[in-house]
C-alpha cells in the first residue's frame, strides 16, 4: 500500500516556533524580574539587617548602658547612687543548646526559681542575638567558679553592671521612689534602642518623673570576637552619655528629723520655702526601703507589703486626702473680711452650738459650753466652730469655695512627681452630679469648719499655708533644684509663680495676727508650741473628725477603735515678718480628741528650730 506524500507546512511551523520563543522569552523575563526584585529587596531594603548578621559572624555590636544620673539633696548629700554588681548573661543565638546549658549552669551556680522565671520572661522581651540576664549579684566566689569553667559555656559571660542604691534607706523612699526591672508595657513607651542595654527604669517618685533626664543615652561597642564569643579586639566605640545629676530641694537632715518626729504614727509632713516653692521635706509614714525593690521582691514579699494595714507604699503626702478641719478657718475668715461679711470687731455670743432657722438640729462647737463673746481674732485663736458656722452660713458655699480654690485647694499643685491627687472643694453642682442630691444649708455649715465633703492632701495644705504666709503670693511646689548634664552645664529650676490672691494689707494682718495668737496666747489651741521660740510663728491647729461623736460617746480616747480616732492637723509658718518656712502636719487617727493636741505642734516646733536656728537660715 502506498503512503500519501506528506508536505511540510513551513509557515505553520514557523508560527509555532515563534510562539514558543516568545513564551520562553516572557518566562525568562518574568523569572529575571523576580530574581532582580529579590536581589533588590535583600541588597537595599534588608541591607542593614543582613550586614549586621554577616558581621556578627566575626564582629559583635554591643550596646553600652549609660550611667544613671546621681541624685543629691540641697546640701550635697548623696541620695541615690550606682554601685557595681556582677551578672551572669547569655546570648541565646550563641548558645548551642539552651536547655542543656541552663542545666549545666544550675549544677555550677545556684539559680533560684524566681531568677529562672525572670530569665524566661526576659527571653520574650529581647531579640535572639542580645544578652539576657540569667543571674544577678554574683559574689566573688561565684564569679571565680564560673570563670574557671567559662570555656564550657559558649555564649555565656559574667558582666559588671551598675545598679541603683539608696544610702538613706527608707527616709526618702516616697520622694525618690525607686527603679525596678523594666517590663513589656514600659518598654513599649520608651525608645527600645536607647534601653537596649538597660534592665531598669524609674517606677515611682523622682526616679520616674525624671526618667528621661536620669537615664542618659546608650553607647555602642563594635568588637571582633571568636566562635566562643570572646572579644579579640575593639574595632570601634561610641561612648554612652551619662544621665543628668539632679540636686533636689530636699534638706535630708530636716527630712530625717520629720520622719523621726512622726515615729510609728501614720501621717505626713510637708515643709515648703514660701519664697520659691522649694519642698524642703516631704515625709509619709510608714515608709519602705527602696533598695528591696531594686534587688527584686518575691511575690510573697510584695503581697505582704501591698496588704499591710499601715500601707507603707501609699504616699500620703500627695495621695492622702483628709478633711481640712479647723485649718480652713483662716481662709474662711479672710473671705469674710474681704467681702465685708464681718469686720475685725464683729462678735457673736457663743453658747456652744448653732442652729439654722429652718431646722431644730444643733451644730455643736468642740467646746460644749461655748467660748462666750467671740470676734474673728478669738475665733481663730480658740478655733470656735460656732463663729465659723455662722460665717459660712452668711457667705454661702459658692463664696466659700471661691476663696478656698484661690489657695490651691481642690486641684493638683502639679509638683514634679507622679500620682498626685487633687483633693475636693465641694459645690452644689458637684453634689448633684456625683451624689444626685441637692445641696443643703447644713452642708455649707460643716464645710465652714473643714468637714463634710471637703478634702485636701498634705501637699496642698502646705502650699496653701505658704501662700497665706506670703500674703497671696505663691510659687508652684517643686522638688528639683538643678540638673547637671554630662558636659558640666547646670540648669536651675526657676520658680513658677502661681495665681496670686489679692486683699488689703490690713486683712492679711488681721488673719495672720490671729494665727500668731494661736501660738502665743494662753488660750490658743497651739499654745503647746511654746512661747520661748526665738522667732515669730503663725499657726493653726485642726482635728479631722472621722466618726459621729454622738454614736461613739461611750468610748474614751484610749478605748476608741483606732480607725475611728480623729486626725490631728497643724499648719504654720515663720518668721511672720519674712517667712522662710511653711509646713503642714497630718497625724492619722491621733490618740487625742481635743483641739489642743500637742503632738503636731510639738513636731512643728522641732522642725522650725532645726531649720531656722540650727541650720542658721535665720538669726534672731
Amino acid at each position: 500500500m502506498k503512503h500519501k506524500p506528506v508536505f511540510k507546512n513551513l509557515k505553520q511551523e514557523r508560527w509555532h516556533y515563534q510562539r514558543r520563543v516568545v513564551a520562553a522569552g516572557i518566562m525568562m523575563v518574568l523569572l529575571l524580574l523576580v530574581l532582580l526584585s529579590r536581589l533588590c529587596y535583600l541588597q537595599v531594603l534588608e541591607h542593614t539587617r543582613y550586614t549586621t548578621l554577616s558581621n556578627q559572624n566575626q564582629v559583635e555590636l554591643t550596646p553600652i548602658a549609660p550611667n544613671r544620673g546621681l541624685i543629691f539633696d540641697r546640701n550635697g548629700v548623696l541620695l541615690a547612687r550606682n554601685t557595681a554588681i556582677f551578672n551572669l548573661e547569655l546570648i541565646p543565638a550563641r548558645v548551642p543548646d539552651l536547655k542543656v546549658t541552663l542545666s549545666k549552669v544550675k549544677k555550677l551556680l545556684p539559680i533560684s526559681a524566681l531568677e529562672m522565671k525572670r530569665f524566661k520572661k526576659q527571653l520574650k522581651q529581647h531579640r535572639h542575638f542580645e544578652y539576657v540576664t540569667l543571674k544577678t549579684k554574683l559574689n566573688e566566689k561565684e564569679v571565680a567558679i564560673f570563670s574557671t569553667h567559662r570555656y564550657d559555656f559558649p555564649g555565656v559571660r559574667v558582666k559588671a553592671h551598675l545598679i541603683r542604691d539608696y544610702p538613706q534607706g527608707n527616709i526618702l523612699s516616697h520622694v525618690l521612689g525607686y527603679v525596678g526591672r523594666i517590663n513589656e508595657k514600659e518598654l513599649s513607651k520608651v525608645d527600645p534602642t536607647n534601653y537596649s542595654a538597660t534592665n531598669y527604669i524609674g517606677k515611682t517618685g523622682v526616679e520616674h518623673f525624671y526618667e528621661a533626664e536620669l537615664h542618659g543615652e546608650v553607647g555602642y561597642q563594635q568588637a571582633e570576637v571568636n566562635a566562643a564569643g570572646r572579644t579579640i579586639r575593639i574595632l570601634n566605640r561610641q561612648p554612652p552619655i551619662p544621665g543628668d545629676n539632679l540636686t533636689l530641694t530636699i534638706d535630708s537632715r530636716l527630712q530625717a528629723l520629720a520622719q523621726e518626729a512622726l515615729g510609728s504614727q501614720r501621717g505626713s509632713i510637708v515643709v515648703i520655702d514660701p519664697n520659691n516653692g522649694e519642698v524642703l521635706a516631704m515625709v509619709s509614714t510608714p515608709s519602705y526601703n527602696p533598695n528591696d525593690f531594686v534587688a527584686g521582691l518575691t511575690q510573697k514579699q510584695y503581697d505582704t507589703l501591698m496588704h499591710e494595714p499601715a500601707q507603707p507604699l501609699f504616699n500620703r503626702s500627695i495621695r492622702g486626702q483628709y478633711p481640712l478641719a479647723s485649718t480652713i478657718k483662716p481662709f474662711i475668715a479672710l473671705q469674710g473680711l474681704l467681702t465685708k461679711t464681718v469686720t475685725p470687731k464683729t462678735s457673736i455670743d457663743d453658747p456652744g452650738w448653732f442652729q439654722l432657722k429652718t431646722s431644730n438640729h444643733h451644730y455643736r462647737d468642740w467646746r460644749p459650753y461655748g467660748h462666750g463673746e467671740v470676734n474673728v481674732n478669738k475665733a481663730i485663736r480658740v478655733s470656735c466652730d460656732t463663729y465659723f458656722y455662722q460665717l459660712a452660713n452668711k457667705l454661702g458655699i459658692e463664696s466659700l469655695a471661691k476663696m478656698i480654690k484661690q489657695f490651691g485647694f481642690g486641684k493638683r499643685t502639679h509638683i514634679d512627681m507622679p500620682g498626685e491627687l487633687g483633693g475636693l472643694v465641694p459645690t452644689p453642682a458637684w453634689k448633684k452630679r456625683v451624689h444626685g442630691a441637692p445641696w443643703y444649708p447644713g452642708d455649707t455649715l460643716v464645710a465652714g469648719i473643714g468637714q463634710g465633703y471637703m478634702l485636701t492632701t498634705p501637699l496642698q495644705l502646705a502650699n496653701g499655708t505658704a501662700k497665706l504666709a506670703e500674703r497671696g503670693r505663691a510659687f508652684q511646689p517643686h522638688l528639683v533644684l538643678t540638673a547637671k548634664q554630662a558636659d558640666g552645664t547646670i540648669t536651675p529650676s526657676d520658680p513658677a509663680p502661681q495665681t496670686s490672691v489679692s486683699a488689703p494689707r490690713w486683712i492679711w494682718d488681721t488673719v495672720i495676727n490671729a494665727m500668731q495668737s494661736v501660738i502665743s496666747a494662753p488660750d490658743g489651741t497651739g499654745y503647746h508650741f511654746g512661747r520661748d521660740a526665738l522667732y515669730t510663728v503663725a499657726g493653726k491647729t485642726g482635728t479631722g473628725q472621722v466618726y459621729s461623736s454622738q454614736k461613739y460617746d461611750r468610748y474614751s480616747d484610749k478605748t476608741l477603735p483606732y480607725k475611728l480616732r480623729n486626725h490631728t492637723l497643724f499648719i504654720g509658718f515663720a518668721p511672720i515678718e519674712h517667712p522662710l518656712i511653711a509646713l503642714s502636719i497630718v497625724v492619722e487617727h491621733s490618740d487625742s480628741h481635743v483641739e489642743s493636741s500637742p503632738s503636731a505642734s510639738h513636731i512643728a516646733r522641732l522642725l522650725m528650730d532645726e531649720y531656722l536656728l540650727k541650720e542658721k537660715h535665720w538669726i534672731h
